[in-house]
């Protein structure tokens, strides 16, 4: 099972636990509220960890369960992302949101099939969540159906924060569609001007699409986060390759 080989899915807790609730629950917000961060920021690797201290600590947490499937959907590990959406939805059946996740995993792991049929049936749940149709969306691109954007623009009703449209882009990314992800990582830029993630993604956006304004969106990146390691690297190449193509150039035309 890998990174998750030690934590128990029973809904059960200890007496001791339990005695110890209001004490816990502090501890399990912070964990929470933590791993939120560090997903606004684009370390999936520290959000996952985050994540999982909170299940640990109670694993009747549905946003945990969530936000762990989420993490290592974003890590690419799409087999232990359906593993644990499927362990999620035995604790909470019919849960919506796992549903998504377990058919965000299997689409990007190429079971598209199976994926449309666990979004449709998120979708038939009670409740609205930006995140069903940030799935269903994604589907849709997937398949190369021309609904994508309508579903998007419903995720973004459902939620007005600056992370779903960067999510948006992202999911584009993924599915080398570089051209419809401008206008969601640009609206996320817009939302959230000091968010330095926000500006890295549209750099990365921007550097797919050959677009000039790749290198000030990686400088303001690192201008909001100084030591962007990913950010650094992706301006030191865009640089390196300006002057590769400088030099040709004036070796083409130089003595003319």
């Amino acid at each position: 099972m890998g990174r998750f080989d030690k934590l128990e899915v029973s809904s059960e807790q200890p007496d001791d636990q339990m005695s110890s609730k209001r004490g816990e629950s502090r501890l399990q917000i912070g964990w929470l509220e933590q791993a939120i961060e560090e997903r606004r920021c684009g370390h999936y690797e520290n959000g996952l960890r985050l994540y999982s201290r909170a299940l640990e600590d109670d694993k009747s947490l549905v946003t945990g369960w969530l936000g762990q499937v989420q993490m290592l959907i974003f890590l690419d590990e799409l087999v232990e992302a359906e593993l644990w959406s499927r362990k999620a939805l035995e604790l909470f059946p019919g849960n919506g949101d796992l549903m998504a996740g377990r058919a965000q995993a299997l689409g990007r792991n190429g079971d598209l099939t199976e994926a449309l049929v666990l979004s449709d049936g998120s979708l038939k749940q009670s409740g609205q969540s930006a995140y069903r149709w940030q799935v269903r969306g994604e589907l849709m691109a997937a398949t190369r159906q021309d609904t994508d954007r309508h579903c998007f623009d419903k995720a973004m009703q459902a939620d007005p924060d600056w992370l779903v449209p960067l999510e948006i882009a992202a999911a584009y990314i993924h599915l080398n569609l570089p051209g419809r992800a401008v206008e969601r990582v640009r609206r996320s830029v817009e939302l959230a001007p000091e968010r330095y993630f926000a500006w890295f993604v549209q750099g990365r956006v921007e550097r797919e699409l050959g677009l000039s304004t790749a290198a000030k969106s990686f400088r303001r990146c690192i201008d909001l986060c100084p030591g962007h390691v990913e950010a650094a690297q992706c301006l030191r190449e865009l640089e390196q390759n300006g002057r590769s193509l400088t030099q040709i150039w004036r070796r083409i035309f130089g003595s003319r």
